[in-house]
């Protein structure tokens, strides 16, 4: 077995693609983890703000809960309507595109791989940061450790999506197991004191008020709270990947994920503000992340604490995988759409978008870089994208049901409708309260992704104009291309590319450009015996050398040169360019020869519609 296939598993075929599959079961894993994970930073980012309220704080986590899961019913009866209406997924740029033009879809495709490049950058930096609540001397490596669980993610997704989902199946459902537990024990206490519970391991001291109630600071708590949401579009997204019947198995899986995520949200409100449990500023000495609190407040700091820790760690860690699996696909739908290059929609060996994988790692580790792995820093940037997604999706299927003729058309789009209005609301409060600490990179990312997007697509128009359509075959005068061969000199890979020159040509031009620093030996005094005086004796025109010097010690320059005078000097001919090349056995070796490739990438950029290029390989033996 080679390395390869150790790490990324064994290459599957177009027919295999039925086992690679998943249900509900599944489904949660793969496409649930950032909803469900966002129980942990999203109210963790609410009690952030409230952080100058000090011993305030934990009081307005309640009617802050009841916004955001005002929003999260909201999105989930939308969503829940786009499954069945678009089961052939994209989600909000599918939707937007199809009801509200090309342009609008193409501003939900952005916004869409913003949403899913933060989340995985904010899921692995939240997870490290429940690990140095708990090992506080890991704080130093916290990027260290972020760029590590990123690379693990891509490894394991490359793999494909079935190994994917029975890889974080265990984590997951830990996860909400221990969650729920600590949630139901802190509830059962808060009933059975009367409302005043002790908390086993007491919550680090709350500073006195240092600031006002105010709407604004609530409005920002309430945006960053938001965050909470992300992550439930991804089943609409995702709908191809389900087993029959698709459209059912999908609705149940997001129907699984919200009142799970409903009934977390609520339990984590009701015992931070009955335990007097709210955050500690994060990035420093002393942080603990609200769950550490929670656990150790209502279970002690024993073997439970451990395991639910561990497991809420795990599941940060693991959450990025939404984006893993609804981040390709978006691209995919919008390489169909010509938006992205086309490898973009082009399975790999494991029958994942791997090229999709591989871009948003590469955005997801600059970001943990830039940023330092730090979580608060980079929620105020993860709200707008998903909100922006959100809110063009359903207003996208208000179009859908006005011009629906199914009988339920009105109710649906009524509930869109509502649905529209409450996260746009959400997403203007999310720009203005964020805009001064980093929501402002979105608006200003935007523009320059949507020009690029629309460049890309105007590219491949101009592409088809330029080559035209499928006409019959157009037949010129046929005549043999005139022949160059650049070599230093007469080896075996010369040798060999000579050999092909004339069995292609009676025009053929060996090109030496004699820069003292190449070795190039002048054939000129040797010329006809090594050459002239072979080929009499098959009766074929015996090739030209041409020398030239270089002044300037530059080989590529005269060489080129060279080549387009040959093109005036025979007009309406192609020039066939036939590079001697050799081909080491070992890939680190093409490192010292790269001369060939070189001038081959030349020859394509400043080359013209004459030139033919040829590569002659000599192998290695050893």
């Amino acid at each position: 077995m080679s390395l390869r296939e150790f790490l990324f598993g064994r290459p599957l075929r177009s027919d295999e693609e039925q086992e690679e599959q998943i249900g509900p079961l599944s489904g949660v894993p793969v496409l649930g983890l950032d909803s469900l994970a966002s129980a942990s930073y999203g109210p963790e980012a609410a009690l952030t703000v409230l952080l100058p309220l000090g011993a305030l704080s934990n009081h307005y986590i309640e009617p802050i809960t009841a916004g955001i899961l005002g929003v999260l019913l909201a999105v989930f009866f939308s969503y829940r309507q786009t499954i069945p209406a678009y089961p052939q997924g994209g989600g909000s740029f599918t939707v937007a595109k199809e009801n509200l033009g090309r342009f609008t879809g193409l501003l939900a495709g952005c916004a869409l791989c913003i949403d899913y490049i933060l989340n995985v950058a904010v899921a692995i930096s939240a997870a490290v940061g429940a690990l140095v609540s708990v090992v506080p001397s890991f704080l130093p490596f916290t990027l260290w450790i972020c760029l590590g669980i990123l690379f693990g993610l891509m490894a394991i997704n490359l793999r494909g999506l079935r190994t994917a989902g029975l890889v974080f199946m265990l984590p997951t459902y830990l996860f909400v197991l221990c969650l729920s537990a600590a949630v139901v024990i802190g509830i059962a206490k808060i009933i059975l004191s009367g409302g005043h519970p002790v908390p086993i391991a007491p919550p680090p001291k709350i500073p006195a008020t240092l600031h006002t109630v105010g709407l604004w600071l609530l409005l920002r708590s309430f945006a960053s709270g938001c965050t909470a949401l992300t992550g439930v579009e991804a089943v609409s997204n995702a709908v191809p990947v389900f087993r029959r019947p698709k459209v059912a198995l999908a609705k149940r899986t997001l129907a699984i994920i919200v009142v799970i995520l409903a009934f977390l949200l609520i339990g984590v409100a009701l015992v931070s503000r009955s335990y007097g449990i709210t955050a500690t500023p994060p990035g420093k000495a002393g942080y603990q992340s609200v769950l550490s609190i929670i656990v150790g407040a209502v279970a002690g700091r024993g073997p439970f604490y451990f395991i639910s820790m561990a497991a809420i760690l795990m599941v940060l860690a693991l959450s990025a995988n939404t984006s893993f699996a609804g981040f390709p696909r978006v691209c995919r739908v919008m390489a169909l759409d010509e938006f992205l290059p086309p490898e973009f929609a082009h399975r790999g060996r494991r029958l994942v978008y791997s090229a999709g994988i591989i871009v948003l790692t590469i955005f997801a580790g600059t970001l943990l870089i830039v940023f330092r792995g730090i979580t608060d820093r980079l929620i105020p940037l993860f709200a707008v994208g998903a909100f922006s997604a959100f809110t063009l999706s359903q207003l996208g299927m208000v179009g859908h049901w006005r011009r629906s003729q199914e009988p339920h058309a009105r109710r649906s789009l009524i509930l869109n409708g509502a649905g529209a209005a409450v996260t746009a609301s959400a997403l203007i409060i999310i720009i203005i309260a964020k805009f001064t600490e980093g929501a402002w990179i979105v608006l200003v990312i935007i523009p320059p992704l949507l020009w690029l997007f629309t460049g890309i697509r105007r590219y491949h128009e101009r592409l088809r104009r330029e080559t035209g359509k499928n006409n019959p075959l157009a037949i010129p005068e046929l005549r043999p291309p005139v022949v160059a061969i650049p070599i230093k000199r007469l080896d075996q890979p010369s040798q060999k590319a000579l050999q092909l020159g004339l069995s292609l040509s009676d025009e053929v031009r060996v090109v030496q450009i004699l820069a003292e620093e190449m070795e190039t030996e002048n054939l000129t005094p040797r010329w006809h015996d090594l050459i002239e005086e072979p080929i009499q004796h098959i009766d074929h025109r015996v090739p030209k050398l041409v020398v030239l010097p270089s002044a300037y010690r530059n080989f590529f320059r005269p060489f080129l040169e060279y080549v387009r005078k040959l093109g005036e000097e025979f007009p309406g001919r192609q020039i066939a360019v036939i590079i001697p090349e050799l081909v080491e056995r070992r890939w680190y070796h093409f490192l010292l020869h790269r001369r060939a490739t070189l001038l081959k990438g030349l020859l394509l950029m400043k080359g013209g519609p004459e030139i033919v290029i040829i590569t002659q390989p000599w192998y290695r033996k050893a």
